[in-house]
């Protein structure tokens, strides 16, 4: 299958960051959209709230120029971190006193974060879940996991 340009990049961005525990959903360089910008913190610029989709005069302005950034729009860069901080475990907008998990950049977390993302960025671009072990393995699983945890008592 042949992946765009962005979605390829923003892929080897995330994996190498994840394997280089370089993935920080605290950190505006580390987080998923940080680390798909080269490290940098620019995008945060674009909404007032960490996790927000919300975008801001600056990030409106830059949206209607037709503005990208690593080939991604400031309101898709903001969505992008909305899945990553949702995925990880955390209440939208990331502030303090809202839910967030006990140990963020454990690699559970960070994993569970990124699979919510490269589905996402695979919607984007209209490609099938790189990451959907379903076409792998040939199965499609009565429950999906989420269904099938909740359903049993640890």
């Amino acid at each position: 299958m042949k992946l765009s340009k962005r979605l390829d990049s923003a892929l080897n961005k995330l994996y190498i960051a994840f394997n280089n525990d370089m993935l920080n959903p605290e950190c505006c360089k580390q987080c998923a959209v940080g680390n798909i910008c080269n490290n940098t913190d620019f995008w945060k610029n674009f909404t007032e709230v960490h996790g927000s989709v919300v975008l801001n005069y600056l990030g409106t302005l830059h949206e209607r120029l037709g503005r990208t950034y690593y080939g991604y729009s400031p309101k898709e860069l903001l969505q992008i971190e909305a899945v990553f901080l949702k995925g990880c475990g955390y209440e939208l907008p990331y502030k303090h006193g809202n839910k967030k998990p006990q140990h963020p950049t454990s690699k559970d977390i960070l994993f569970n974060g990124l699979n919510y993302v490269v589905k996402y960025l695979c919607e984007l671009d209209g490609v099938p879940d790189v990451m959907d072990t379903r076409k792998l393995f040939n199965y499609i699983p009565e429950k999906e996991s989420e269904e099938v945890l909740s359903s049993h008592s640890f």
